[in-house]
């Protein structure tokens, strides 16, 4: 919503490009509007300078996210050569694309990270026939400074993130966003965008800082399951050598309790039994 307005787009790219454009007329944005994968659509393409940039937003870190790229690169090209003769002896000229990711979640993450399609493969290549590099963006308060220095627009909007999840941590999710967006009007943080779409804002913030923290629950539970099944694996282990539950417990940071009658115990008791 910040960015689909034309001056703010041609300033967020300026930031990320160095270059200084001024014309906002110079943007042909061509987003994919029905190119949604995995629950989340295309957020931004356009062309400039005879170039294609793709613009995307993540709350939540992704190693996936080059591939997603290439499938909108190719259902954008497809849409941009339809009228084409693809089978002719002209060539069919194209815009050279180039990725960016702006990464605005809680995980830690570097200023600045080159993911690679490469880094999918399920082989090693000496030389690789199809590559796509983007680059992500940490955009969180404190994070690329220069970049934020130069897009007022980005900058406010890693505060107006910072302020919901400073709320957050004291409310539930509805009255921290509430909160967030009085705070930034009355500080001129997006005042003008919240005051015309608070509505709108609220709703959408609610949705992505949710979505963001189920995501994240989503992998502590899975990171917690893998824990427990080395846990289990471990605990076997031991029993076969003729350890007592209380070492097994010690050994792998449990209760002498839990190791007899919760999960780890059916593979330690039967092998002691």
């Amino acid at each position: 919503m910040l960015f689909s307005d034309k001056r703010e787009l041609l300033g967020l790219y300026n930031a990320v490009s160095g270059k200084d454009y001024k014309d906002p007329g110079l943007l042909e944005v061509n987003t994919l509007e029905n190119a949604i994968y995995m629950a989340i659509k295309n957020d931004l393409s356009f062309v400039i300078d005879s170039q294609l940039s793709l613009y995307e937003h993540q709350s939540t870190y992704s190693p996936n996210l080059p591939l997603r790229m290439l499938l909108y690169l190719a259902d954008l090209y497809a849409d941009m050569t339809k009228n084409e003769n693809l089978y002719g002896k002209k060539k069919v000229k194209i815009p050279p694309p180039q990725f960016i990711i702006f990464y605005n979640g809680v995980e830690r993450q570097p200023d600045r990270r080159i993911l690679r399609l490469s880094d999918l493969y399920e082989v090693e290549e000496e030389e690789h026939k199809l590559e796509l590099e983007a680059v992500m963006l940490n955009v969180n308060a404190g994070h690329n400074r220069e970049l934020l220095q130069s897009c007022k627009t980005l900058a406010d909007y890693a505060e107006y993130t910072a302020c919901i999840r400073k709320y957050a941590e004291e409310m539930d999710t509805e009255d921290a966003v509430e909160c967030a967006i009085a705070e930034c009007i009355q500080e001129g943080v997006l005042e003008e965008f919240l005051r015309k779409n608070r509505a709108e804002a609220k709703r959408m913030s609610i949705y992505e800082y949710d979505q963001a923290r189920h995501i994240r629950q989503e992998r502590e539970d899975a990171r917690n399951e893998g824990r427990q099944e080395e846990k289990r694996i471990v605990a076997a282990r031991l029993a076969e050598m003729g350890m007592t539950a209380e070492q097994i417990a010690q050994a792998v940071g449990e209760t002498a309790a839990v190791v007899e009658g919760g999960g780890l115990a059916e593979a330690s008791a039967s092998d002691e039994k």
